[in-house]
């Protein structure tokens, strides 16, 4: 649950029947885990969720000062942290980073969501799970996870806390879209912004869509990268090889709210 995201539903199916386990992470996303010791040539993973999300509120729009103080700081935690393992060694994103810099922290994100698309291309294929920002800039292309990874360099490259999304996007157009479409695994990222007064708040950006994560994201959970987050993880033992299918669908029960 987020202040414009609740579940109003959520079943989890498991084919070998398994006992599930549900915890909290060090995020505060609920996980559900388990076990399947006996043998078996199948596992079917099957969620049915129902959400409803809001429109976000307007964004803070606090000066440069208040990412400074210690409060900040505090509230904003690990998530101002580089993650050394996407940095590029080269100094190859100097440019960009002094780039995106506005006169303030909203609009320096706003800047981030349309800085990335306009120099890097949507391309399935051209990167996979494990690539690096490195991988990004040398390809000069990606998908949303790389785009989001490259977007938390530049946000906290400028002292703004900054986290990685993992969700869905009900991609159907407003006006005369379909009610149930196929969707993959979306990311975008999350910013910790400064009001005038008070507490920073979280607020969501997609760069791949160039603006503000609205109310038709929906979020699955938060980490400092993709690694925290993924969709589903685990790991099997035996001799047999792998074959992963997924498939996802969403559908809008009521398109006018």
């Amino acid at each position: 649950m987020t202040p414009v995201q609740a579940v109003e539903s959520f079943e989890l199916q498991v084919d070998p029947d398994a006992r599930l386990q549900e915890r909290r992470d060090y995020f505060g996303t609920d996980v559900l885990e388990f076990e399947i010791g006996d043998p078996h040539e199948r596992l079917a993973v099957v969620a049915h969720a129902g959400v409803v999300t809001e429109p976000p509120p307007e964004p803070p729009t606090g000066a440069w000062e208040a990412v400074l103080g210690d409060r900040y700081r505090r509230q904003a935690g690990e998530f101002l942290l580089q993650d050394p393992t996407e940095m590029p060694e080269d100094g190859g994103l100097d440019a960009l980073v002094a780039e995106v810099r506005a006169d303030s922290p909203l609009e320096t994100a706003l800047r981030v969501a349309e800085a990335i698309p306009n120099r890097f291309t949507y391309e399935p294929g051209t990167t996979f799970v494990g690539s690096t920002v490195s991988d990004l800039l040398a390809a000069g292309g990606g998908v949303c996870q790389d785009f989001v990874h490259l977007g938390l360099i530049l946000l906290r490259s400028h002292g703004i806390g900054a986290r990685y999304v993992s969700g869905y996007l009900f991609a159907a157009s407003e006006d005369g879209g379909a009610d149930s479409v196929e969707v993959q695994t979306h990311a975008w990222l999350e910013a910790l912004l400064p009001p005038a007064s008070g507490e920073a708040r979280w607020v969501g950006f997609d760069p791949t869509n160039r603006g503000f994560a609205g109310e038709t994201h929906v979020k699955i959970g938060h980490g400092r990268n993709y690694q925290d987050v993924p969709p589903i993880r685990g790991v099997y033992r035996g001799p047999a090889a792998e074959h992963l299918e997924v498939a996802v669908k969403m559908r809008r029960v009521n398109g006018d709210g």
